[in-house]
């Protein structure tokens, strides 16, 4: 990460001052240094540790993530893909993006409101349905899961369709696998065509607020685009398969 190339000119921070600012603990930022989540400080005299607005950037970007359900080991993966000299305006833009991008439907909830919410009482095997399907997520609480609003109806309305429970579990692993695939394309290639290049041309103070603008109308077309694309292929497969039997 960019704690910045000229440091000497960078507001600097104490462990404690950047805990203060980040709204975290001290014992926070040193347990995230020593998972690598932040790039150690610059030790200065009396080996005090010194940390600049890179720190804090990096600090904000964890806290979206985590906002976003992603576990510790989730975040350490994520944080190791992106590049090292980030400066703290990237880590912003790329904040940015994260909050713009990620689903706003997740929320948590008791098994009494998830029953009542899906109408009907539901069995463990109901739950594990639900979870294989992606509908909802197990926390720590047996009695507390985060739910995906959105899919609560269909997934309801699949608990009583014939079909066994590793075969759901096999479709979702295989639509997971293609469709982390397409994000991975569609992030290199908005990362090459549009991210870089507005980097490298633009002056404009307000360019973090266009960025998160062009993030935000660019999801809706994304999404779009990859749901006809996948009931035109998947309406083409089964009449192939159909047609050879």
């Amino acid at each position: 990460m960019g704690v910045g190339s000229d440091e000497e000119h960078e507001p600097s921070y104490t462990v404690d001052e950047l805990a203060a600012r980040a709204g975290v603990t001290v014992r926070t930022v040193r347990f995230y240094g020593t998972r690598g989540l932040l790039p150690p400080p610059v030790i200065g005299a009396r080996r005090v540790g010194h940390y600049g607005p890179g720190h804090l950037a990096r600090l904000a970007l964890i806290e979206e993530l985590q906002r976003q359900g992603m576990t510790l080991a989730a975040i350490e993966r994520y944080l190791e893909q992106l590049p090292a000299d980030l400066s703290e305006q990237d880590l912003a833009i790329h904040r940015a993006l994260v909050a713009s991008w990620a689903p706003e439907s997740a929320e948590e909830i008791t098994l009494r409101e998830l029953e009542r919410r899906a109408g009907r009482p539901l069995t463990e095997q109901d739950v594990a349905r639900l979870a294989a399907m992606g509908v909802l997520d197990r926390t720590g609480d047996a009695d507390l899961f985060r739910l995906d609003g959105t899919l609560l109806r269909l997934g309801v309305e699949l608990l009583d369709v014939p079909i066994e429970h590793e075969t759901i579990l096999a479709s979702r692993t295989v639509l997971l696998e293609h469709a982390r695939a397409a994000a991975q394309e569609l992030s290199r290639l908005f990362r090459d065509e549009v991210w870089n290049p507005y980097r490298e041309s633009a002056e404009d103070p307000d360019h973090l607020n266009a960025m998160r603008s062009l993030s935000a109308h660019m999801q809706p077309m994304v999404v779009q685009a990859l749901v006809t694309a996948f009931q035109r292929s998947l309406r083409e497969e089964l009449r192939a398969a159909f047609r050879s039997r």
